[in-house]
């Protein structure tokens, strides 16, 4: 998706004023500041490759766009593409940051409830100053999550959530946002530009680049390589090292989608075979271009590609094809070239999949509403999932469960 400019100082302003409901000063206007600054980048980009991404994408280091907290006095804002030197943004509020409320926890996992974080420890977080979040991880040295905006007209945000729920914009305009299982890398696409970047301290550091093909995307880190789609009407996948500006396709054709990956780094994802095109499940080596690791093939799912390995990698948890219909299927990756089938877990995920332990599992389900927790134990014999009630929702914003916030971190 191409960011026109005045999509990009809407989505720019867009965030700023959310500030409105909280009183401060603005001693410069940080919104001025950054399309000034994105509008020189894309007048001395044209012939670099890296214009679009030049114009489109700002990331902030620490105590810029802070809303509702006073930053640092040298905090400063960053445009990617211009040598990552700061412009000397800086202003003031007078407004102390919400407290988090303790209570009782909701699940094993946080929980995105609208613009409340529920942490697995009881505690409930407004967020203050982020739109609609899509995805979100926690981090583990307790500063507290990276959350990814849903889509809007100028591409996706990356904020950072303080633990008193102030927000930080780290990255703003990118068409597809991916973070590490760790929260220590994200990688990001804007036009034929892929970027990687360390998360440090509220900055994102240390940023490679690559021309990558138009239809191309990151969908998951594996290991400290991206997963990269080449194109999203026909299967193919490569792994890009974060070298800058080296990109190279690969020789994958058959791999349709990837759900994770082992502790041992083989891949785990269906494979397209034979003339009928139908997928079959198998473990994937990433230093053979995503070719099969092993001989056979597992179980035909034919889901959407929603799903999550466990922690341990024994498990996988994913939307499938039942005799019931589209289901949440569990299936034992330690026998993938066994005749035992997947087990039905639940009803069909919607969004993401968390584990507060390898044998916990917390996802949404459109279909049945709320939080489902799968028990693994008690799946395998064909115990039911349990239903978490959630109450007061936006009808229009589903619960979002925080990979790393369990098990999985």
């Amino acid at each position: 998706m191409k960011v026109e400019q005045d999509g990009l100082e809407r989505a720019v302003r867009e965030v700023l004023s959310r500030q409105a409901g909280t009183p401060h000063r603005l001693i410069r206007d940080p919104a001025d500041v950054v399309i000034r600054r994105a509008n020189r980048i894309r007048r001395r980009r044209t012939v670099t490759g890296i214009s679009l991404a030049a114009t489109a994408i700002i990331a902030v280091t620490a105590g810029a766009f802070q809303f509702g907290q006073e930053p640092p006095r040298n905090g400063s804002t960053i445009a990617i593409g211009e040598g990552d030197h700061p412009s000397g943004v800086t202003w003031t509020s007078t407004v102390a940051p919400p407290r988090p409320d303790t209570g009782t926890p909701l699940a094993g996992v946080d929980l995105v409830l609208g613009q409340t974080i529920a942490t697995a420890q009881g505690g409930r977080v407004t967020v203050v100053g982020a739109g609609r979040i899509e995805r979100a991880h926690r981090l583990s040295d307790g500063r507290g999550w990276l959350a990814v905006s849903a889509p809007v007209t100028a591409g996706r945000f990356l904020w950072e959530v303080s633990p008193a729920g102030t927000v930080q914009v780290l990255l703003a305009g990118a068409d597809e946002i991916v973070l590490d299982a760790h929260g220590h890398h994200i990688a990001w696409k804007q036009g034929e530009v892929l970027a990687s970047a360390r998360v440090v301290n509220g900055a994102l550091t240390s940023i490679s680049r690559a021309k990558v093909p138009a239809k191309a995307s990151p969908i998951r880190f594996v290991g400290d390589a991206v997963l990269v789609r080449l194109a999203p009407d026909r299967p193919g996948h490569t792994l890009w090292r974060l070298h800058s500006g080296a990109f190279h396709p690969g020789t994958d054709q058959s791999t349709h989608r990837v759900f994770g990956a082992l502790p041992d780094g083989r891949v785990v994802g269906e494979v397209v075979t034979g003339a009928s095109k139908a997928t079959c499940l198998t473990l994937l080596d990433p230093a053979r271009d995503l070719a099969p690791a092993r001989p056979g093939c597992g179980p035909r799912l034919g889901g959407d590609g929603s799903g999550s390995v466990s922690p341990d990698g024994r498990w996988l948890l994913a939307n499938g094809r039942s005799k019931d219909g589209d289901k949440a299927l569990l299936v034992d990756l330690t026998a993938l070239d066994k005749a035992a089938g997947p087990v039905v877990a639940g009803p069909a995920i919607s969004g993401a999949v968390a584990w507060s332990s390898p044998g916990t599992a917390y996802y949404h389900a459109e279909t049945v509403g709320g939080l489902t927790r799968v028990d693994i134990d008690r799946a395998v014999t064909g115990g039911s999932p349990s239903r978490v009630e959630l109450t007061a929702l936006p009808a229009d914003q589903p619960p979002v469960v925080v990979s790393g916030s369990g098990g999985d971190r």
